[in-house]
């Protein structure tokens, strides 16, 4: 499977599995799951299937103050491995959204790998990062701070189906509000082996950041921007704190325009995004000092999809006959 850095919210996609679960604490594959809530839904917030259970970890349960879950709660309850295959029948064709995905992602792929089983599942979506670059205006991105935003009923926080059918009501508006400011979705591929032993791993979920920073472009570096012409593929890409978009969403646009993302800026950046036009401090001060210019963020995503073809990157041939040798005295 092709690799996914987002996708614009107008495309259509092929359903969501809305995942909540409550853990004995916070790392997966030391800590377990005792709860866990998965809702097949419809881009119109229809809950077509689901499956949701307490879970016996086998463990002391942890913090009862926050799940509500006693060890009396759960012994006789079944175990991940028992409900396995109801939650991979949800999660099966469809992306996992989660709220902060990263955590319920990996606590789900532990306790898969703890049975021996493989989770289904391609693309996931965080619903922090959606909530963050639709602007909304609420004081934070926490579920009972966005349920009262939209209206959402939330009876018990914490609560792994109540959480889930929380997210589910609001994931509705918060996909109509992508599709009108052309917004694009925070979509995630994420990757699983089974190796020659039988053992099934799931890679971890890394932040796009990171991974972008390490991706090698298909094209040739152009040079340093140039005020009033388009950008041009290979160009690299630095950006600032100072800007109105999220840092996710402008590389998801990076990647997806054939430029390249730096994590730094240096000789080789072509360009630093920043809303400060004589900033004081981090790259953007970095930038003016190094005479590379800046462009503010609202310019730079309406000119990154109209980028023009730069020059691929031809593959090395090494030309030296055999037997030859070169050395430098």
């Amino acid at each position: 499977m092709s690799q996914c850095w987002g996708r614009p919210a107008a495309e259509a996609g092929a359903g969501w599995a809305v995942v909540d679960v409550e853990t004995t604490g916070f790392r997966p594959g030391q800590a377990r799951v005792v709860s866990v809530a998965a809702l097949a839904v419809g881009d119109d917030g229809s809950v077509e299937h689901s499956v949701s259970s307490l879970l016996n970890p086998g463990v002391d349960p942890g913090p009862t103050h926050v799940h509500g879950l006693t060890a009396e709660m759960l012994a006789g309850q079944p175990t991940f491995g028992d409900i396995a295959p109801q939650l991979i029948e949800v999660l099966h064709g469809r992306t996992l959204v989660a709220h902060n995905v990263a955590f319920d992602y990996a606590f789900l792929a532990a306790e898969a790998e703890l049975v021996g089983a493989q989770l289904p599942v391609d693309t996931v979506m965080c619903t922090v990062e959606l909530a963050r670059r639709l602007n909304l205006g609420t004081e934070n991105l926490r579920l009972e701070t966005l349920a009262r935003h939209w209206g959402a009923t939330q009876l018990r926080p914490h609560d792994a189906l109540d959480d889930a059918l929380v997210l589910a009501q609001i994931l509705k508006p918060a996909l109509v509000q992508a599709r009108e400011r052309r917004s694009w979705l925070p979509i995630r591929s994420v990757s699983r082996r089974i190796w020659p032993n039988g053992q099934i791993t799931h890679d971890e979920l890394r932040p796009l950041k990171v991974l972008a920073a390490r991706m090698p472009c298909d094209h040739l570096n152009p040079g340093l921007y140039v005020a009033g012409r388009p950008l041009v593929q290979g160009m690299r890409i630095a950006l600032s704190a100072e800007m109105t978009h999220t840092h996710e969403e402008v590389i998801e646009r990076i990647i997806d325009a054939g430029l390249s993302y730096a994590e730094n800026v240096d000789q080789q950046t072509s360009l630093v995004v920043c809303n400060d036009a004589a900033p004081a401090q981090g790259k953007g001060y970095q930038a003016v000092e190094q005479g590379i210019p800046l462009m503010g963020d609202a310019e730079f995503m309406t000119l990154i999809g109209q980028a023009v073809g730069g020059t691929d990157v031809e593959e090395f041939t090494d030309t030296t006959a055999d037997g030859d040798q070169y050395a430098l005295f």
